[in-house]
């Protein structure tokens, strides 16, 4: 079963659910399905890892681009916030996952920020991961 799982995946997938459905543990690839159903926690938090950088870059050009905003980076904010916020709800464990990785991601934002604008923005988080998850905050002009 596990040559299958090298050479075609969707398939090797397709019969693993129905031998897990059948309780057909003697068919079961347990080294590789458990791979995989430890991939899918691991994608989730890639996923708010990336959006989160989306959030946070279109924060920081909201912020000190004032003359510059656009409804497509407002959009974007919130599509994104939308999205982790469905995230957390199917799982709930993540609830605390974005402030985790804030500082890093923040970082990697900030390069994408500086790199897209010519402007030099703070080396640190201005906002909390509340603020920048929160559907109501967007920050002011910078001074």
């Amino acid at each position: 079963m596990s040559d299958l799982y090298e050479t075609d995946f969707a398939l090797w997938s397709e019969r693993q659910a129905a031998a897990l459905r059948r309780r057909a543990g003697n068919e079961i690839d347990w080294e590789n399905v458990a791979e995989e159903i430890e991939s899918l926690g691991k994608s989730d938090r890639r996923e708010i890892r990336s959006r989160l950088a989306v959030i946070l870059t279109h924060l920081l050009k909201w912020q000190f681009q004032p003359d510059a905003r656009s409804s497509s980076w407002r959009g974007s904010v919130v599509e994104n916030r939308n999205k982790i916020a469905d995230l957390v709800d199917e799982s709930p464990s993540l609830r605390n996952y974005p402030g985790q990785v804030l500082a890093k991601v923040y970082h990697d934002a900030r390069e994408v920020a500086e790199a897209e604008t010519g402007l030099i923005v703070p080396g640190a988080c201005p906002w909390t991961a509340e603020q920048v998850l929160d559907r109501k905050f967007w920050p002011e002009a910078a001074a």
